[in-house]
């Protein structure tokens, strides 16, 4: 279930600044003693950095797997919402469990932000959302500046804020089943670090979810090993992932049995899936139905999985992009030129788009 959500009018409400060190490295972890107030001239300047990356992601929730009552980050969520007061004290407690759960030698230390964000449009209802983002990295600038009559240039060293490597948006919404979520980590879309472990959420498993995690479990499935050439070219191995695809595209309604009878076919497909299914149930908590409804929006994006580059021995490589991977023969031609005793590809065009 993804949320239309609306940030026009939304503003800071306070913030908790940390230092967040590695535990195992013996870097210390700092925290604010002050909430910090932003000022109105900075607001139209701050609230779009931090809202920007919360656009066009995944609904998750949180969970726990005994109660909801013992996810940390959940609780101190809850309490701030309660209490706007808290914030401070409650950013604290989220800044001290992101550094118990960094002690694994790959996390990397970084400066936090905890903010309470106001006026954040939901649903055409104004709810509040708390906003947690780590940086890992500082980028150096200069800065030329008047003194004494004269210019100076100074270096500094800050946050580019179109590097945020970490974030978590929590929404004061669904609060009896764990706020509604939004979060993603650079390092990867399923950092076990940042979502499991730290957060402990779960994507909300809507129709729309679902039906991307089936169609791409399915191409892996059905694509077998592929040693391509110039008789094989990779897009050939994409023709079981685009008869599946069609099959997911086609139907209204999934169902597991139907599906892994028309679509999947082999035993060898049908074991693959099982197999991945499981993986994904237990790693990222998502609970496949065996019915729901179909976005075939979603089973589309499935296709940029499908085998789409060939390299050629001569150094040039063809890329064939989503919308003609089923459809190579449009625009491809190949053939043996016995004169030069190489084989070639000829690529049709319209127009040059470089």
């Amino acid at each position: 279930m993804n949320l239309k959500l609306n940030f026009e009018a939304s503003e800071i409400g306070g913030l908790v600044l940390a230092k967040v060190g590695n535990p195992s490295r013996n870097e210390p972890l700092q925290t604010s003693k002050q909430l910090f107030k932003v000022d109105e001239e900075d607001q139209a300047m701050l609230c779009p950095i931090f809202l920007k990356p919360f656009r066009n992601l995944t609904g998750h929730r949180f969970a726990h797997h005994s109660s909801l009552d013992k996810n940390e980050v959940n609780v101190s969520a809850a309490a701030i919402f309660t209490d706007q007061s808290q914030l401070l004290n409650e950013g604290c407690e989220i800044a001290k469990r992101l550094y118990s759960k960094s002690s694994h030698p790959n996390i990397k230390s970084g400066d936090l932000c905890i903010s309470m964000i106001n006026m954040v449009e939901v649903d055409r209802e104004m709810k509040r959302a708390i906003c947690i983002l780590k940086s890992e990295s500082v980028t150096p600038f200069l800065s030329i500046s008047a003194r004494d009559g004269d210019l100076q240039l100074s270096t500094e060293q800050g946050i580019n804020p179109e590097k945020i490597d970490k974030g978590c948006l929590i929404v004061e919404h669904l609060e009896r089943k764990g706020f509604y979520v939004l979060t993603f980590d650079r390092a990867g879309s399923e950092s076990r670090f940042w979502v499991r472990d730290f957060l402990g959420v779960r994507p909300i498993p809507d129709s729309a979810l679902l039906s991307k995690r089936v169609a791409e479990m399915a191409v892996s499935a059905v694509t077998p090993e592929f040693t391509p050439s110039n008789e094989n070219p990779p897009w050939e191995a994409n023709n079981p992932a685009q008869d599946a695809l069609n099959y997911l595209g086609d139907q209204k309604n999934f169902s597991l049995q139907e599906f892994e009878e028309h679509a999947l076919r082999t035993d060898a497909a049908k074991s693959r899936f099982a197999e991945e299914r499981k993986r994904v149930e237990e790693e990222e908590g998502i609970v496949f139905e065996e019915n729901f409804d179909i976005s075939k929006r979603d089973v589309s994006k499935a296709r940029k999985l499908m085998k789409s580059i060939m390299k050629l021995d001569t150094g040039v490589e063809i890329r064939l992009r989503p919308k003609v991977i089923d459809k190579p023969g449009e625009v491809l031609e190949r053939g043996y030129d016995e004169e030069r005793k190489m084989s070639y590809i000829k690529v049709y065009y319209n127009e040059d788009l470089a």
